[in-house]
């Protein structure tokens, strides 16, 4: 019980500084696999990621870089608790005694068990964070070209009530869940292994004790570049289905949306918003292991 509590409590300090680093730029991303396909001769509404940073802050201001922060601030604690804890418990099953190291393979194993078990968590956690993101970009265009930004939730709690009252009950807060499972497990897998292999290079054995905070943030940026650089389709495809509107979908389920995606845009609309999301996810989890380690090591 005493490992759980360290755990819980250095999971929870390692998921707020990977939040507060990373959500500009995972605002960003959200908005651009998120807006509309032109019609033939038009432009995109953004054209990039600066221009979606230009336009967001020109219409917003700098706080519209943090919309949606507050539904996985409220529930940070829980899913980065749930992510080091599973992590934790499954790395003691697969420990033949106290102190050994886990093969890389066995890394990969743990990752994915707790990937398995975040996904729940995370799943209505992203539908309100991508729905509030996002409805600064779901725009609609006037008679006279001008833009009416689409401002539907007020804000966190106004995205699940609505949800729940108009969108099948708790089950609407699971859509998306299937995509978010192909995010969570091959990519907390691939995460974590890759976070344990690059110490241990950088340590030269498997005794990774010694190495300092400028080693564990570099770690820790591989492990995330790791983590978006095999699952970023399927986050696309989340995102699409979290933010498609219920009462006329144009997307049946995370396959349809696949292909769509596909048949429109190419493969390259399987990666909007990949420049953002690596941009993200190093100095974001490099914050996360770090303030993980430094927590779980003051905790003894």
């Amino acid at each position: 019980m005493a490992d759980v509590a360290k755990d819980l409590a250095s999971g929870t300090v390692g998921g707020a500084a990977q939040l507060i680093v990373g959500h500009p730029f995972d605002t960003i991303k959200v908005k651009l696999q998120s807006q509309p396909t032109p019609a033939p001769g038009q432009t995109p509404r953004y054209s990039g990621a600066i221009d979606a940073v230009k336009q967001t802050v020109a219409a917003e201001g700098p706080r519209g870089l943090f919309k949606g922060m507050g539904a996985p601030l409220a529930t940070v604690a829980a899913f980065n608790a749930v992510l080091f804890t599973v992590r934790g418990q499954m790395e003691g099953l697969f420990r033949s005694e106290a102190g050994v190291p886990l093969t890389i393979s066995q890394q990969f194993v743990c990752g994915a068990g707790a990937g398995f078990a975040v996904a729940f968590l995370a799943c209505p956690t992203e539908l309100i964070k991508c729905r509030l993101q996002a409805q600064g970009g779901l725009a609609s265009a006037t008679t006279t070209g001008s833009v009416l930004a689409a401002v539907k939730y007020g804000g966190p709690m106004d995205v699940a009530r609505h949800v729940l009252r108009s969108e099948g009950g708790t089950r609407g807060l699971f859509k998306g869940l299937v995509p978010t499972f192909a995010r969570e497990v091959p990519g907390n897998a691939m995460m974590f292994a890759a976070y344990e292999a690059f110490k241990r290079f950088l340590a030269g054995g498997s005794d990774t004790s010694s190495l300092g905070q400028g080693s564990l943030i570099m770690a820790g940026g591989v492990a995330g570049a790791s983590f978006w650089g095999i699952v970023y389709p399927t986050d696309v495809v989340k995102s699409v289905l979290q933010v498609d509107d219920f009462k006329n979908p144009k997307y049946t389920g995370s396959m349809d949306a696949f292909r769509k995606i596909l048949k429109s845009e190419g493969v390259k609309g399987l990666y909007k918003g990949f420049g953002p999301a690596m941009a993200r996810s190093v100095p974001a989890n490099a914050a996360c292991f770090l303030a993980y380690e430094m927590t779980r090591s003051s905790l003894g």
